[in-house]
């Protein structure tokens, strides 16, 4: 027999921890990509493709006042209105939390988006609820070290300017590859380094890719202005 799926939510590296005591009823999950629609003057509208997008959680469920062996996942119940306050602490602290479903791949940095709940008319002591979470990504930025400079030492800004303006060399013309789009071509570090310069090539180039910028030949030479 297949074991019963757990929900977790652990907060700072498993210090304070809460195993829903009711699973909820459903899950609800938004994968979503990024797309851009352009209006293109005498063209008409096209798609940019953008990044992936993070992913969404909902869930809705209750904190039970009383235990009930039907749906309880354990007997050993906290007090309903304790638990929402630890999920309130843990949304005002601007922090992520882990969210776990067993037997599943979902083991997950959220950031807590919204947090509803209430008492319900006829069923005292019990707390209902809807948890909105989103996925959390970290960015860390790596530091440059500074070299340190002594009265014997001066630094050489021309020397400095000089390496990074050659850091990338910049090229004046392309040739279309298999696979290459405008966007594609645009973001190259030695074209522009951004795919929304696309136009830049596009308006130079109009006669060698003619009116529809999404088709590109193979082999054939742009100029990059």
């Amino acid at each position: 027999m297949a074991k019963k799926t757990q929900f977790w939510l652990k907060f700072n590296n498993s210090a304070e921890t809460l195993w829903l005591p009711v699973n909820p009823g459903s899950i609800s999950v938004s994968s979503t990509h990024g797309y851009e629609d352009v209006e293109v003057s005498n063209i008409g509208e096209y798609t940019i493709l953008g990044n992936n997008k993070l992913k969404e959680f909902t869930i809705s469920s209750l904190f039970p006042r009383d235990y009930h062996g039907s749906y309880c996942n354990y007997s050993n119940l906290r007090d309903p209105w304790a638990c929402a306050s630890l999920i309130e602490g843990w949304q005002r602290s601007g922090r992520p939390i882990r969210f776990i479903m067993t037997g599943t791949p979902v083991n997950i940095a959220v950031t807590i988006r919204s947090f509803e709940y209430e008492e319900r008319g006829g069923e005292p002591g019990d707390v209902y609820y809807t948890l909105q979470m989103k996925e959390y990504v970290s960015i860390t930025a790596s530091k440059k070290s500074q070299p340190m400079t002594t009265a014997s030492t001066t630094p050489k800004l021309t020397s400095t300017t000089a390496q990074r303006s050659t850091s990338v060399n910049k090229i004046s013309a392309y040739t279309v590859k298999s696979g290459d789009s405008l966007f594609k071509i645009a973001a190259k570090a030695e074209v522009y380094g951004r795919g929304d310069d696309w136009h830049k090539i596009y308006n130079a180039n109009k006669k060698v890719i003619g009116a529809n910028p999404n088709t590109l030949k193979l082999g054939i030479k742009l100029v990059i202005p």
